[in-house]
């Protein structure tokens, strides 16, 4: 997928246009490279690339942990971090925002900021997953929208990344508003749920009550499924519901 667009975020401009040099050498286009955390989420969102490669220190408030999980939460866009910091922590943390790649930086002032074979390589395989999961997301939807059961099915962090129209109707949420929002702010019966019980608890075993957008009240039951990736991790879920009649 050589042609496809790259936004490049990386605060010292040597190694950005070093980077933008060698991609677009590869085919790749590079639109615009961006130096802080707040530019690649405007950026994203104005240009729509393919794949974000994003440096983690960063100028300004936001780093580029912090603009990857905005940029996954709001554009549903894959990233490789490019950095120089590979310690334990900040790994674990960059490792919350489930990117697609992880490069360190070479070190030394003769060294390439990166391995072009091992980052073309990371990109390509990044984009054909991705493009994988995206035919698998639109086949379930296809499915889902066909289902007599309201849907909403969330990412890894709880925020919604589908709701079908009986959804929609049931809890007052409109599909443009409803996307992006984590799932207890649509979907209400998450207030019953404490430390002794959980949502899959709530649905199953009892009828909690929903309260629609509009101050609606309806009675419901219904099941929680897990997502599980091409590594059998857990990475969302899907809430499917009914009204119970009185």
């Amino acid at each position: 997928m050589a042609s496809a667009t790259i936004l490049v975020v990386e605060d010292e401009r040597i190694t950005a246009e070093d980077i933008r040099a060698g991609l677009e050498f590869a085919g790749y286009k590079v639109p615009v490279i961006c130096s802080t955390g707040e530019d690649a989420v405007q950026q994203a969102g104005r240009i729509e690339p393919n794949l974000v490669l994003m440096d983690i220190k960063l100028e300004g408030e936001m780093d580029g942990i912090e603009a990857a999980a905005q940029i996954r939460k709001f554009y549903d866009i894959p990233v490789i971090y490019l950095t120089a910091y590979s310690d334990e922590k900040t790994v674990e943390r960059a490792k919350l925002t489930e990117p697609s790649g992880f490069l360190v930086k070479g070190q030394g002032m003769l060294s390439k900021p990166f391995d072009e074979n091992e980052l073309h390589a990371a990109i390509e395989i990044t984009l054909y997953r991705h493009q994988m999961e995206k035919e698998h997301d639109q086949l379930a939807s296809a499915m889902l929208l066909k289902t007599s059961e309201a849907v909403i099915a969330t990412n890894s962090t709880g925020q919604i990344r589908f709701i079908n129209t009986l959804a929609e109707k049931i809890t007052g949420w409109t599909k443009d508003k409803a996307l992006g929002k984590n799932l207890e702010e649509v979907f209400l019966p998450l207030s019953e749920i404490n430390d002794e019980s959980s949502l899959e608890d709530v649905m199953v075993e009892g009828k909690p009550e929903i309260i629609s957008r509009n101050g609606s009240r309806f009675m419901i039951k219904g099941t929680v499924t897990p997502i599980k990736d091409y590594r059998h991790e857990i990475n969302g879920m899907v809430v499917s519901f009914q009204v119970q009649d009185d």
